[in-house]
């Protein structure tokens, strides 16, 4: 098991953040695809039509997600955490992803890189 941790500057505020990655509808707009998403802590989760699943844990607004990442049945859960500071206009986000499988590490790196967050910064650089 790998853990990953890396800052993403965003040109947007930590509400416009948090809402984009917490509201469906907003999640779409960037990713291109459906997604179920909702701020109940219990709740489950599914974007890029169900390539990322998991269930929510933790919220606090416009600060901290927390959620739990599905890997098939590894015995520890793969947690994310993305936190959200506040620079300027901007918004420079951590995010920490824990217990993810050996397999799995570089696409889900590329991932991370590319397509979840290279697509959130291209949606607020337009």
């Amino acid at each position: 098991m790998k853990d990953f941790k890396k800052y993403y500057i965003l040109s947007a505020t930590p509400e416009q953040v948090y809402a984009a990655l917490t509201n469906a509808a907003t999640i779409q707009l960037w990713s291109g695809d459906p997604a179920i998403m909702s701020t109940e802590p219990g709740s489950e989760f599914s974007l890029w039509e169900g390539n990322i699943e998991g269930k929510n844990i933790e919220f606090e607004k416009d600060k901290k997600i927390v959620q739990q990442w599905y890997f098939g049945d590894q015995e520890e859960p793969s947690i994310v955490t993305m936190k959200m500071f506040a620079d300027r206009n901007k918004t420079s986000l951590e995010l920490r992803h824990t217990n993810i499988p050996d397999d799995d590490y570089n696409n889900i790196v590329d991932g991370w890189n590319n397509v979840y967050f290279g697509s959130l910064i291209e949606f607020y650089e337009d």
